[in-house]
């Protein structure tokens, strides 16, 4: 028997329980089969089990045991079409399970660098690397799930409290619109931020825990703008402090700042969408700071 973390039942006893059910054997299963030896308590992330384990040739790894769905499916995928030197490596996986055997990085994150602009300059760098690789085959496309935003629209904004909200979100929808026709065709993290980038011994900053789309980079640049919110409200001037850091990005990566502003768009429309549809009937505040700040 093994301690399942808190963290991992609280978000998934309802939806999967029977994937949490399975994790004392499966753990089992890769331990046996890909001859490891647990060295560490078991840690998780929101949807993974996170074990540290030790190869048969004294190699520290990750053991990673999470649910299939079309999050996990490429995740090794994309992690073996980026280039080596910018990704976590994956030593061992198991499409049918979306099970992943890792190298083992440093407990440190771009969240913990004391400076902000420095954390998004590096997350930057690494995007201008991973942004020039096409999706390989198989990957989702950035096109259907902008398109299955469109075709929800319709029944979540209603759900909105304030008509205003509504008008502002059909803006949203009409901004993604314009795009859609060229929707890219790069390999995308869909989840680059300051908690995916993680310290390592060969390189400085590797990047982790892919939810792999073919599409425009442009995508890419919200996750960047809105995490570590308490250092943009530490400065005073939130709506300054957001276009500084998408500036930032800008200028490191080279994106078109129309089309930047045109996903972003889009990605605020789907977490506008998800938390409607969880029950919010008012668009976050942090949501809304960003739409003032670039959108307004």
């Amino acid at each position: 028997m093994i301690e399942i973390p808190a963290k991992l039942i609280r978000n998934h006893s309802k939806s999967s329980p029977e994937w949490l059910a399975s994790l004392p054997a499966a753990l089992d299963r890769y331990v046996d089969e890909w001859k490891l030896t647990v060295s560490g308590d078991l840690m998780s992330g929101e949807a993974s089990l996170i074990v540290p384990v030790v190869r048969r040739d004294g190699t520290e790894a990750i053991l990673k045991l999470q649910s299939v769905n079309d999050e996990s499916e490429s995740e090794a995928l994309a992690l073996r079409t980026w280039n080596h030197d910018d990704v976590v490596e994956v030593y061992e996986d198991d499409p049918e399970t979306s099970t992943l055997l890792l190298e083992r990085l440093q407990p440190r994150t771009l969240d913990d660098l004391p400076d902000a602009m420095e954390a998004t300059q590096i997350l930057a760098e690494l995007l201008t690397h991973l942004m020039v690789v096409p999706a390989p085959t198989g990957v989702r496309r950035l096109s259907d799930i902008a398109a299955g935003m469109i075709d929800d629209a319709p029944r979540v904004i209603p759900m909105l409290a304030d008509p205003a909200e509504q008008a502002l979100t059909w803006r949203l929808v009409a901004q993604m619109t314009e795009l859609l026709p060229e929707p890219g065709d790069r390999l995308l993290h869909w989840d680059l931020h300051y908690y995916n980038v993680m310290a390592a011994k060969r390189q400085p900053w590797l990047v982790i825990d892919p939810k792999p789309l073919a599409g425009d980079p442009a995508f890419e640049l919200m996750p960047a703008v809105w995490n570590r919110w308490d250092d943009l409200v530490a400065t005073g001037d939130v709506s300054q402090a957001i276009r500084d850091r998408l500036d930032l990005m800008l200028d490191v990566t080279g994106i078109d700042r129309d089309r930047a502003l045109g996903w972003t768009a889009g990605r605020i429309l789907q977490n506008i969408l998800w938390f409607t549809e969880d029950g919010d009937t008012r668009i976050e505040a942090e949501l809304k700071a960003v739409i003032d700040a670039l959108l307004a």
